[in-house]
């Protein structure tokens, strides 16, 4: 569908007096719409960067911890190459800000300002940006097709009163960005020069390796369809279409490095789920689940996001009345580029294995080497994203063809109406994680040995550790909030060699007494408490339960066996293999 589709139509001679009014005016009302609507659903309590309770107190889950724990240690280590290395939490097994979703190009800048300003938490101000600019670049892909304003911001409003979205923006923060996609589209369907065209693909794409994993393949996505159509064009610039080719996937791969993309040496495949095992199932825009008030529950998959793709009853009925509309009147021809792009989307979030309201059947059987490649996008659900929205551009632009600007400006203002009654649910949910919260929140580890402990040791160990591993949110807000480092993590993905080597390790340590001078051990599975016992002194060691977890303290008792900065080199004791596997048992 492009502009060219559609010539724009002479505005009557009669027009009202709004008409009059700058054109930016519209775009002005769709960003305060977008941040009114922002403030309705989740509140202003999130806006302030030094409130964190919200993040914290643990009504949305452990994934905004996550996104804190990775910009508080970012914030605080020295700058290093690649700049989005985070040694300090997860120390052998940590990775970098990219893998623990804390929006890299978001943590580079305030990083950058931190000498200037100390920011505790930006993604209240994040999530007001996307629903603002979602509302503003919907409101601009409207005026491709009608200049009514009422149609722009009704429509606009739509594509802001949406579970895709809302959805995101209420735990998956750096998955909020969707106006990204929007953008995308955008300029799949405008022309522009050559060189103003390659520098919005090439700053869209860098940004979007910026901002999350997910986005990047559908931005990209969407600029390799762009690229096509404008080669196959006769008009082709061959030289920029050559330029555009080399700099375009290249920023997208230098936002990777940057922001420490390759920094694992295996594991991005994650350490569950897989390729094929979180899909769209064909019911799943259309259950309403915990989102919708008219349409009844459907059957659905078994997996964390089968429920996250319902589009709304208004926006339902919208698809209806376009695909209607299209009929009673053909004439836009979106480019078979775009719906060989939306088709391939659509293809991926399928996959090969797909789900009808949770009855699956294995279409193609794809090779295992294939299948483990795919797994780096295991929530393959996501690639419906750009479908979707694709599919609402496309509606409502049959509806303007079809009835002219004014008229689907009054249709799409009564499904927005439909949509935002139907939705009442499931904006009340997010009311309830989103409500009054402290500014910060109490610690849950709150007995007085932590605090001797913490002033005592230069780190905390998780034994053992792994992927959110028994007690890791506790002990890991409480290393960072003393500016300690510690192993216990929850990234996105995780090198499962690392790990095991990490924990085989510690065990060794453990058991033979051979501590790691300056480590506190949190000791988090019987194995670990067995071995913690039997490497202990107890003339020399302190092992106790602190807030129900099991502590072990080398040196407790001997104040000269250690003190912070100390780090003695490793006997040919402790040097020694680790044990093997099979003893432990006997412990």
């Amino acid at each position: 569908m492009s502009r060219a589709a559609l010539p724009a139509l002479p505005l009557p001679a009669s027009q009202p007096r709004w008409f009059a009014l700058p054109r930016w005016w519209g775009g002005l009302a769709a960003v305060a719409i977008g941040l009114a609507v922002i403030a309705a659903i989740y509140g202003p309590g999130i806006l302030a960067p030094w409130r964190t309770g919200w993040m914290l107190e643990g009504r949305i889950g452990p994934d905004p911890v996550q996104y804190w724990l990775g910009w508080t240690y970012f914030s605080r280590a020295p700058w290093s190459w690649p700049p989005g290395l985070n040694p300090d939490w997860g120390m052998e097994v940590g990775s970098s800000i990219f893998y623990s979703d804390s929006i890299p190009l978001l943590a580079f800048a305030f990083k950058a300002l931190r000498p200037l300003v100390e920011v505790s938490q930006y993604w209240g101000l994040w999530i007001y940006a996307c629903g603002a600019l979602q509302a503003f670049m919907a409101w601009r892909i409207i005026g491709l097709y009608t200049a009514d304003p009422v149609a722009r911001l009704a429509g606009a409003t739509l594509f802001l009163v949406q579970p895709l979205l809302l959805n995101r923006l209420g735990g998956h923060f750096a998955l909020g960005g969707q106006f990204l996609l929007l953008v995308g589209l955008y300029l799949c369907l405008t022309t522009a020069p050559a060189a103003r065209r390659l520098a919005a693909w090439a700053a869209l794409v860098g940004a979007s390796s910026l901002i999350h994993a997910y986005l990047l393949p559908m931005v990209a996505g969407l600029w390799a369809t762009d690229a096509l159509a404008r080669a196959l064009r006769a008009d082709r610039r061959p030289a920029w279409l050559a330029a555009e080719a080399l700099l375009v996937p290249g920023l997208g791969l230098a936002g990777l490095w940057l922001a420490g993309f390759f920094v694992l040496g295996d594991g991005l495949g994650g350490t569950w789920g897989g390729f094929g095992r979180m899909q769209l199932d064909l019911l799943a825009p259309f259950d309403p689940s915990v989102w919708g008030r008219f349409l009844p529950d459907l059957p659905h998959g078994d997996h964390l996001e089968a429920q996250d793709s319902y589009l709304g009853l208004g926006v339902l009925l919208l698809l209806a009345a376009g695909l209607l509309a299209f009929v009673a009147r053909p004439g836009l021809r979106p480019g078979w580029p775009l719906l060989a792009g939306l088709g391939v989307f659509l293809a991926l979030a399928l996959t090969h294995r797909v789900s009808i309201g949770g009855w699956v059947v294995e279409v193609v059987a794809l090779p295992d080497s294939l299948v483990s490649m795919a797994d780096a996008l295991r929530a393959s659900v996501r690639f419906f994203w750009p479908v979707a929205y694709a599919a609402m551009i496309g509606a409502i632009a049959a509806l303007v063809h079809l009835l002219g600007g004014r008229r689907a400006g009054l249709v799409l203002l009564v499904l927005l109406a439909v949509q935002m009654l139907d939705l009442r649910p499931g904006v009340a949910r997010l009311h309830g994680f989103f409500g009054p919260a402290p500014a910060t929140a109490p610690l849950r580890l709150a007995d007085p040995f932590w605090q001797k402990a913490t002033a005592r040791y230069e780190r905390i160990r998780l034994a053992p550790t792994g992927m959110q591993a028994r007690h890791w949110e506790e002990v890991a807000v409480l290393a960072a909030t003393h500016g300690l480092p510690t192993d216990a993590v929850y990234l996105a993905r995780l090198d499962p060699a690392r790990v095991a080597a990490l924990n085989v390790t510690t065990k060794a340590r453990l058991a033979y007494g051979r501590h790691e001078a300056g480590s506190l051990y949190v000791l988090g599975d019987e194995a670990a408490l067995a071995a913690a016992r039997r490497g202990m002194d107890p003339a020399r060691d302190l092992l106790l339960q602190a807030d129900g977890l099991w502590v072990l303290a080398p040196g407790w008792y001997s104040p000269g066996w250690y003190s912070p900065g100390w780090n003695r080199p490793p006997t040919a004791v402790q040097a020694a293999a680790p044990v093997p596997e099979a003893e432990w048992d006997r412990w």
